[in-house]
């Protein structure tokens, strides 16, 4: 089906003979797919007797060859699947099965997308990035501390370098534009944490997906497309994608998050807001004052100043429902 997508994503009519004729297929093979297509993928087709078929959208879809292109200085491999459950999930396989660390994954879709804590991620087909990253680090886990930060600030920079200067950081890990989310960040590590071990790190940027498409998202949210007004080459962003990923990356690298500090405050969404931080069923009152050097974010609780950091901690707005 991938192969018949790729001839109709210019939005343009085809004929059947046309296509089975370029495919080495039948046209009642090539009825088939079309249906495989509307069905699986949930995209709509036209069939107009004596023009042919065409998608109702023009669409561009990954190219791992060009987004290599893009991401020009990034010696990261890069590789793109149709369909997974997960990028992260397939990262994981791919290491069990002996892939050596680093490279990236991005794909079509994901069946089984996962955010942070569980929350599923809407992930239809060729519409957004989904993208994860596998490194290996040496000498513990330490490393990764505030790591989460760091990538959502080379989000944040990718997605002011094509236009949208209104994105802006929500701690731990989600990137917000006018208090709607764009993109959320998962990170999972796999073997000795205080030795050698590898660290996923999963991207997730809603690009051309529009507020009537069918989703499961329990929050605001909004996308590229909403917030320019035109449609994305999805490529172009994930090139930018990894260039900006590896920049933060290397100064987190050599000195730690401390060093990307002030400019992850120069984005930051919430500071000086009032907010109820929970983790489980606690909350703490208070008002942001910013983030440590580990990362920690710091609020004035009836007038101290208190650090918290951890997986589970999670941001709202005092007065959101």
């Amino acid at each position: 089906m991938l192969e018949l997508l790729k001839l109709l994503q210019d939005g343009r009519f085809h004929s059947g003979e046309a296509l089975g004729a370029t495919l080495g297929i039948s046209r009642s093979a090539i009825w088939k797919q079309l249906q495989g297509l509307e069905a699986e993928l949930g995209l709509e087709v036209f069939k107009v007797p004596g023009r042919g078929y065409r998608l109702s959208a023009p669409m561009t879809l990954l190219d791992a060859e060009q987004i290599a292109r893009g991401a020009d200085g990034v010696s990261w491999p890069v590789s793109v699947e149709s369909s997974v459950d997960s990028t992260n999930a397939e990262i994981f396989r791919r290491l069990d099965a002996g892939a050596r660390a680093p490279f990236a994954l991005l794909a079509e879709r994901q069946t089984a997308g996962r955010g942070r804590r569980g929350r599923v991620w809407a992930s239809p087909f060729a519409e957004n990035l989904y993208c994860s990253v596998v490194l290996r680090v040496d000498g513990g886990m330490s490393q990764v501390e505030a790591l989460s930060l760091t990538v959502g600030l080379a989000v944040a920079k990718t997605l002011h370098s094509i236009g949208l200067k209104d994105a802006r950081l929500k701690w731990p890990n989600d990137v917000l534009v006018n208090g709607h989310k764009i993109s959320g960040i998962l990170l999972e590590l796999a073997g000795d944490p205080a030795d050698v071990c590898h660290v996923v790190i999963g991207i997730g940027i809603n690009v051309n997906m529009v507020v009537d498409t069918p989703s499961v998202i329990d929050q605001p949210w909004t996308s590229v497309r909403q917030c320019l007004g035109r449609l994305l080459d999805r490529n172009e962003l994930a090139g930018e994608l990894l260039q900006q990923l590896q920049a933060c990356l290397s100064i987190h690298w050599q000195r730690g998050f401390a060093g990307l500090r002030d400019e992850w405050e120069g984005l930051h969404a919430w500071r000086g807001r009032s907010v109820a931080l929970t983790a489980g069923a606690n909350a703490t009152l208070g008002v942001v004052l910013g983030v440590d050097e580990r990362g920690a974010i710091r609020l004035s609780v009836d007038g101290v100043d208190r650090s918290f950091s951890g997986g589970e901690l999670s941001l709202r707005l005092q007065h959101d429902s």
